[in-house]
């Protein structure tokens, strides 16, 4: 993976506008002050974008709410005794305040917002609320909020617009009983019977979340398993977890409709099966925001699912013109639309710039247990025939996770045959997100077993699984 040189760069940019204040959008901008340039933010939504405002942020809020509950589960076997939450024989529903955890969510949301907005104008970033709209790739027309029009020329143009829920032609978003992930923390009351469609990251998460906060969860999958995007193992192990906590998995049902009754919601399913519920999320993926942006008349290229087209340093096909985050396709995630911004940026700029490399992009799936990845997947090394070895062990066998009451999860690492390069990790537990992080690594720097398994790690520690798998890994390629 080479650098790409300065020379190959569009002239050094004065003055850069970036539509979208996401992290894609935020850090560009932050990266284009650094340097020099006069930047202009344009942002309909709020800064932070939707990652701050109606996903991330408020989903993990939410997500760490939940997790409390869960944890609450274990009490009695440490022999604590928890009146009025799970497992003392109390309903869920009479102490959870669902208003007062929204208001919280939402308050926290804002509050990161705010933080970024006083982050970019200390720094001399100039923030307009509005949308805007290429004009030719340098001109960005804004319709500001207040219901001006402002014409900005630029050397160079960020476009980091994001993605919204996609919503079924049957199965209409209404806010108060069909909703979208961005309606949940408007509820004041804890759904009774919450479907949810979808099974991938999104379904999975709030599924989850709402199981421990005491709904009923009828989770509705069209493939054979949960995080069907996921290590197999892993997401195994979470519908078993589900289960067991009381939610109804419903495997190959593919949901075609929804409907309000009088007091809740009718889903129905491809097969004429209808499941009622008092409210339906509906998690069956995002659209990208790549609507009135202009792209057709300067020049830039979409995709069939209307993703906009970008290299590894986040050119599009119009000159001058870059994109990042989820309107590009590349990777739903928050952390690379941040890489992908900052790349353009340098790109833009003149610097000398490492283009994106996906090999090392850590992920996690917010649900409890955790999911964390890193790496070669252990489908996609046997898609490419790279010959590889691989060890898992259980956390039921780790110490720190017995006295913790921890009985779900694994760590497994995968090394290159013969040289014991790590290729890729799965942590499957709790705040497996911080754990994955020496695996994260090991595989960016092309670690071999032997210096994970020779690593000194606190006794007793989760992560002292992550280095006993590397121990057994590294013994298996030495014989």
């Amino acid at each position: 993976m080479g650098a790409v040189s300065p020379t190959t760069a569009p002239r050094p940019a004065t003055r850069v506008v970036v539509v979208g204040g996401g992290p894609g959008g935020y850090e560009a901008a932050l990266v284009a002050r650094r340097q020099g340039a006069e930047v202009t933010v344009v942002e309909r939504q709020g800064v932070g974008g939707a990652a701050v405002l109606t996903d991330v942020m408020p989903s993990k809020t939410l997500i760490a709410t939940a997790e409390w509950l869960t944890i609450a589960d274990r009490a009695p076997e440490l022999g604590i005794r928890v009146e009025g939450l799970p497992g003392s024989g109390t309903d869920a529903r009479h102490v959870i305040d669902l208003a007062a955890v929204n208001t919280r969510v939402k308050a926290l949301a804002a509050a990161q917002s705010a933080d970024i907005r006083t982050r970019l104008t200390n720094d001399g970033v100039r923030v307009l609320r509005g949308h805007g709209r290429l004009d030719g790739p340098d001109k960005v027309v804004v319709e500001t909020a207040d219901g001006e029009t402002e014409t900005l020329e630029a050397d160079a143009v960020l476009l980091a617009t994001g993605a919204t829920p996609r919503a079924l032609p049957d199965a209409q978003p209404d806010g108060e009983r069909i909703l979208t992930w961005t309606q949940l923390y408007d509820l004041d009351r804890l759904p009774e019977r919450l479907i949810v469609v979808g099974s991938g990251v999104t379904g999975a998460e709030f599924a989850g979340a709402f199981t421990s906060l005491g709904s009923h969860v009828v989770l509705v999958s069209s493939r054979d398993r949960v995080l069907p995007g996921e290590d197999a193992d892993a997401a195994e192990t979470l519908e078993r977890v589900f289960r067991q906590r009381g939610m109804t998995v419903m495997s190959r049902s593919r949901a075609s409709k929804a409907r309000r009754t009088a007091d809740g919601v009718v889903v129905t399913l491809e097969d004429g099966r209808e499941i009622e519920g008092s409210h339906v999320l509906m998690a069956v993926g995002a659209v990208p925001n790549t609507d009135d942006l202009g792209l057709e008349s300067a020049g830039v290229a979409v995709s069939a699912s209307g993703h906009i087209e970008v290299d590894r340093v986040s050119r599009t096909t119009a000159r001058g013109v870059y994109a990042a985050g989820d309107c590009t396709g590349i990777y739903p995630l928050a952390s690379v639309a941040a890489t992908q911004g900052r790349i353009a940026m340098s790109h833009a700029l003149g610097d000398l710039v490492q283009p994106l490399s996906l090999r090392a992009v850590a992920a996690n799936v917010f649900t409890n247990p955790e999911i964390a990845t890193v790496g070669r997947s252990e489908s996609r090394l046997q898609e490419l025939g790279i010959k590889y070895e691989t060890q898992m062990l259980p956390l039921s066998r780790n110490p720190r996770a017995k006295m913790l009451g921890v009985r779900d999860g694994f760590f497994k690492i995968f090394a290159r045959e013969g040289s014991g390069t790590v290729l890729g990790a799965v942590v499957v537990g709790p705040r497996a997100s911080e754990a994955v992080y020496p695996l994260t690594l090991a595989v960016t720097h092309r670690m071999q077993v032997d210096a994970l398994a020779n690593a000194s790690t606190v006794y007793p520690s989760m992560s002292g699984t992550a280095a006993e798998v590397a121990r057994l890994l590294w013994h298996g390629i030495g014989d």
